[in-house]
């Protein structure tokens, strides 16, 4: 049996069990996992039982749901944020060694920064994309936060924005960085997961 068709038995069997109906005079404590909770009393009782939260039973129940990364398997929206990445961190250092001038805060001045303000940025960016091509846990972690970053400003900016087409590309920056965003969330969840080699080594 491969490892995809294990877990997908593997989720039948909690299905299985949370559709089955708990023997009389069973508390959660027999056989009833959080995430078998039903209704709110059930999920109630379950966490009062286990000395935990509702949110962390929901939590568990959540990443019940998920699959764990295979060997050398990396999500989707991890490899986009690694090409991303990569690519800002190559961009950055091109336009640097062409002479590509910026303007000074507010000013009509533009002048050339400095190395030491070009290579810090290039060599995060470029660690970073290298941590998600590998599917580290630190690296996508990184990525979110900046995109959570890039989002405030671009939710800033879209305030403030003088011109349609300024509302326009704001809107779609801050689209686009939702979107990466909120699919990192599983992304770091899986990443988290041990892997199922992991699972059976474990045993």
């Amino acid at each position: 049996m491969s490892s995809r068709e294990r877990k997908r038995a593997e989720r039948r069997k909690r299905k299985g069990r949370s559709a089955a109906p708990p023997e009389a005079g069973a508390g959660p404590e027999a056989g009833d996992d959080a995430d078998e909770a039903s209704s709110p009393t059930d999920l109630a009782a379950a966490a009062e039982s286990e000395g935990v939260s509702r949110s962390e039973l929901k939590n568990r129940a959540a990443r019940e749901q998920l699959e764990p990364l295979e060997e050398g398997e990396r999500p989707l929206v991890v490899t986009i944020g690694a090409v991303l990445s990569l690519a800002i961190a190559i961009s950055i250092v091109v336009a640097w060694l062409a002479g590509v001038e910026v303007q000074v805060g507010n000013t009509d001045i533009e002048e050339r920064p400095s190395a030491f303000q070009v290579f810090p940025p290039a060599i995060l960016f470029a660690v970073m994309g290298i941590g998600m091509l590998r599917s580290r846990y630190w690296a996508v972690l990184g990525f979110q936060a900046i995109m959570a970053i890039i989002m405030i400003g671009a939710f800033i900016t879209l305030i403030a924005a003088t011109s349609v087409f300024q509302a326009i590309s704001t809107f779609l920056v801050l689209t686009i960085a939702g979107t990466l965003f909120w699919f990192t969330v599983k992304a770091l969840a899986r990443i988290q997961m041990p892997s199922p080699g992991e699972r059976t080594r474990g045993r």
